[in-house]
């Protein structure tokens, strides 16, 4: 039996967390088919193929460019019933999310979201999943036939020894019932290295002191090739655009390094990165709540450490 993975792409490029979906449903040893929706380069859906799987349907209809979630779910759906697919992986999104939850509804199927590991198959069908901000898990039954689960990112180590997949153009019936919904504008968040794909993250607080101190955050940030992140009380004083805001009521984080610089570490930032590989910290306090997270942490004035920390990681790149 096939398992479908609905995959997401920007710019051009599958999105890391969707070759991850692919990657975790491969582990699970059925053929696993892709599903990407718009435009992208042929080229770009056959490497999924590194990453598990078989083939990729691709849909090219003009009306689903503009993102719309219902006609999105009203896609899978479809592909789901055309594959005879009893399982849907996808990426835990600002978008896989709302169209799991549609494309469940419809199917009848239980939804797990923020997956984090295999599902456990010897006494039915078990899954783990992540919750209070990271800082428990829970097990979960799914009983239903059709099943959907939404993988945390970085849950699963991506796989990237397989060959290049199938690429096959999948035509869809959209009724109007799906375009109800009209988008007039859309604000997307630019940079070069996006927070939630990042896989490295530098972010400042208070204790940089202004917005006129945020070049040595962006020059650390570009020596690591790192997106660059905020505190809450940052961005709402204006310092930093708001999508970079990372917490537990802005962007939340899985990276392999979160650097935390002149951030005190209030229970509500730490709700936003504690799935963090790792976590280095940079504070003058001592006594910053912070350090009780950290894995690495610097006692020290960031005015002083960063740009010290920056020349270092220069001279080693060269």
């Amino acid at each position: 039996m096939a398992i479908l993975v609905f995959i997401e792409h920007a710019e051009g490029v599958v999105k890391k967390s969707s070759l991850e979906a692919v990657s975790y449903a491969a582990a699970m040893g059925d053929e696993v088919i892709g599903l990407a929706v718009g435009s992208i380069d042929e080229g770009a859906l056959k490497a999924a193929g590194n990453a598990g799987a078989s083939k990729v349907l691709h849909v090219t209809d003009e009306k689903l460019e503009k993102g719309i979630i219902q006609a999105y779910a009203q896609v899978i759906n479809q592909a789901m019933e055309s594959t005879g697919a009893e399982i849907l992986v996808l990426a835990k999104s600002s978008l896989g999310d709302p169209v799991a939850a549609r494309v469940a509804a419809k199917q009848g199927a239980g939804f797990v979201s923020n997956v984090s590991d295999l599902p456990d198959t010897s006494n039915g069908f078990k899954v783990k999943r992540s919750i209070y901000t990271g800082k428990a898990f829970a097990n979960v039954e799914i009983k239903t036939d059709k099943k959907i689960l939404g993988l945390k990112k970085n849950a699963v180590e991506l796989k990237t020894d397989g060959s290049e997949a199938t690429v096959e153009k999948f035509d869809v019936l959209l009724s109007d019932d799906s375009f109800k919904v009209t988008i007039t504008s859309q604000d997307k968040a630019t940079g070069e290295i996006l927070l939630p794909e990042a896989e490295l993250v530098v972010s400042g607080g208070r204790g940089m002191k202004g917005p006129e101190n945020w070049g040595m955050i962006e020059e650390l940030a570009k020596t690591l090739g790192a997106a660059t992140g905020c505190s809450k009380p940052v961005s709402d004083m204006g310092w930093r655009p708001h999508h970079e805001h990372v917490g537990q009521t802005g962007v939340k984080v899985s990276p392999q390094l979160y650097v935390a610089i002149g951030i005190s570490g209030a229970i509500q930032h730490l709700a936003g990165v504690n799935s963090s590989k790792n976590i280095v910290v940079i504070n003058k306090d001592p006594e910053a709540p912070f350090f009780a997270a950290a894995d690495y942490g610097i006692v020290g004035d960031a005015f002083e450490v960063v740009p010290k920390l920056t020349e270092a990681l220069k001279a080693a790149q060269n």
